[in-house]
């Protein structure tokens, strides 16, 4: 009898430990589901930026005229800050966006199809975004901020 005793104990242990195990990949599972969320969130909010900056570009070129916006993106991603930025080179133009409030280097970008000048920064604790678009004789221009 004295020998069944501690067999139950092992069992009783190895359940434990396998049970721990399964809450915890679940829970690193539920973390990773979360995480991919608020990046596809953050994607569609930079080819929202980017679809209203092509309006605009578009409005401009055809009426030769100066324009803005309020955009419709959220305060936070998943209780996440997060920018935008407007950039160019040489050859594109594309809306960048990355979460926290420092800009860094970030993947998650979407391409607008007109060459014009570009600058400006949003970061979603500033407030409102204002995406604005000029015209003059040295071309267009196009800025993202935003305000109080």
């Amino acid at each position: 009898m004295p020998s069944i005793v501690p067999s139950y104990i092992y069992t009783l242990f190895a359940s434990i430990l396998i049970g721990a195990l399964l809450i915890c990949m679940c829970g690193v599972s539920t973390v990773n589901m979360k995480s991919k969320a608020e990046t596809q969130q953050l994607v569609n909010v930079a080819e929202y930026v980017a679809a209203q900056s092509n309006e605009l570009i578009l409005h401009a070129i055809r009426d030769n005229a100066n324009s803005s916006v309020h955009l419709n993106v959220p305060s936070t991603i998943g209780n996440q800050k997060y920018w935008i930025q407007i950039a160019n080179d040489s050859s594109k133009v594309w809306v960048e966006a990355g979460f926290g409030s420092a800009l860094n280097y970030s993947e998650q970008k979407a391409y607008i199809p007109c060459k014009v000048s570009t600058s400006g920064v949003y970061t979603s604790f500033s407030g409102i975004a204002i995406l604005e678009c000029q015209t003059d004789s040295s071309g267009i221009y196009l800025s993202i901020k935003g305000v109080n």
